[in-house]
């Protein structure tokens, strides 16, 4: 591509449709794609964001090995990679990765003995706990392998007001009693340690407060006030807690991409967690303190014009997952001005797209759009296009074009 074409339409975040239509021409659709020097941006604005803290960086979001090596090797501030799955971080672990935190519970045999197996190789692999039932399935196989497994424990962080409950349904570890009850269920499973503690507080990190939909902004913005506070508070109890009981933690967890201003501010957290602000999807659109760039995107292809102001694409349904809504719907990213039909929406063989905009489209040109989370939209392609100052600079595979599928 020429510079000045790359001057004119690349040189800044608001890329236009035309640069991405120009570098794509030759590309079967539908495709996914990375802006990287996007990706830079978001990378080096997160880094900024974390102050003094170091970053675990979420793979559920990115989901591409190739280029969660890349953001580790970027800077010393990356530290270990948050998992989804047990097998997802053996699968890492064999690829070269280390510090892995498993941040769901196993209660799988296979699973679990192939962590050890890590383990007893020297890696450093956390499973992830708040149950006794976790911490004697995972004595029970380390005995046998003559191991003594490092665990994390999953510290609930939602919060319960009258008639709401304020957060997500995870631990059953949520307050002094239960953290109490788990630190004296742990004594009794000399092959787990305790090394790790994680507490997401997802009403803060996953909930945006300047959404056109939805609960009404202003009253997000007080709970989340409200709540801070009292998740600072929380964290800080059981690290005393943890540590008046005789363990040595190797790090305390928190956060996600929409909290850390706030979770870099508590003195016991070491890491914040941090995976869709790298990519940047819809749902970080309706954060009022922070913005990044949309560094990810796919497109599909125009086939049919059934009027003037209707284009209809080849594919394109790819919501989220969590509750139905529009705003886990895929967004159209580009041209501009162009919006999805309210009957069909985006759909699983064809998408019509209203458009009345300036830009000339015809049959064959793509639809570009946004997915509303970060990482799901790798379970949905092969590969991922990386595109650097007008050129298409590498294509490299997904976890679903490495064969991989965790959940």
């Amino acid at each position: 591509m020429p510079s000045r074409f790359w001057n004119e339409l690349g040189s800044s975040s608001m890329k236009s449709y035309n640069y991405y239509r120009h570098l794509f021409q030759d590309y079967a659709k539908p495709f996914a794609f990375v802006d990287m020097d996007l990706f830079a941006r978001n990378r080096e604005d997160i880094l900024a964001r974390a102050g003094s803290k170091k970053i675990r960086i979420a793979s559920k979001s990115v989901r591409c090995t190739f280029l969660l090596r890349e953001l580790i090797n970027s800077s010393v501030t990356f530290q270990g990679l948050m998992c989804y799955s047990p097998r997802e971080a053996v699968y890492l672990s064999k690829k070269g990765f280390d510090d892995l935190l498993v941040a769901y519970p196993s209660m799988d045999a296979k699973d679990i003995d192939d962590v050890l197996r890590q383990t007893s190789e020297g890696k450093r692999i956390y499973l992830m706990t708040d149950h006794e039932q976790h911490l004697l399935k995972i004595d029970k196989q380390a005995r046998a392998r003559g191991l003594r497994q490092p665990v994390c424990l999953d510290l609930d962080m939602s919060i319960s007001y009258p008639g709401l409950h304020f957060g997500v349904h995870r631990s059953k570890v949520n307050n002094k009693k239960s953290t109490k009850q788990y630190l004296n269920a742990l004594a009794k499973y000399p092959n787990v340690a305790l090394k790790g503690l994680m507490g997401y507080e997802a009403q803060i990190a996953g909930l945006g407060d300047k959404a056109s939909f939805g609960v009404k902004n202003s009253v997000i913005r007080r709970l989340k006030k409200r709540a801070i506070p009292e998740i600072a508070k929380r964290r800080e109890q059981t690290v005393e807690m943890i540590r008046a009981a005789g363990h040595k933690l190797d790090f305390v967890n928190g956060g996600g991409t929409g909290s850390m201003e706030t979770t870099r501010t508590e003195q016991y957290v070491t890491e914040i967690a941090v995976g869709s602000g790298f990519y940047s999807p819809t749902l970080f659109d309706y954060y009022d303190n922070f913005k990044h760039q949309p560094a990810c995107a796919f497109a599909i292809e125009i086939v049919r014009k059934p009027n003037r102001n209707t284009y209809t694409c080849a594919g394109g349904g790819f919501p989220a997952s969590g509750s139905p809504g529009i705003d886990k719907a895929p967004a159209i990213y580009l041209p501009r001005g162009a919006k999805l039909t309210d009957n069909e929406g985006a759909g699983e063989v064809q998408t019509p797209v209203l458009y009345k905009g300036p830009q000339e489209l015809s049959l064959g040109d793509p639809i570009f759009l946004r997915h509303a989370k970060a990482g799901e939209l790798c379970e949905r392609f092969n590969e991922l296009h990386l595109v650097s100052k007008g050129k298409v600079i590498k294509t490299v595979p997904t976890y679903r074009g490495e064969g991989q599928c965790f959940l």
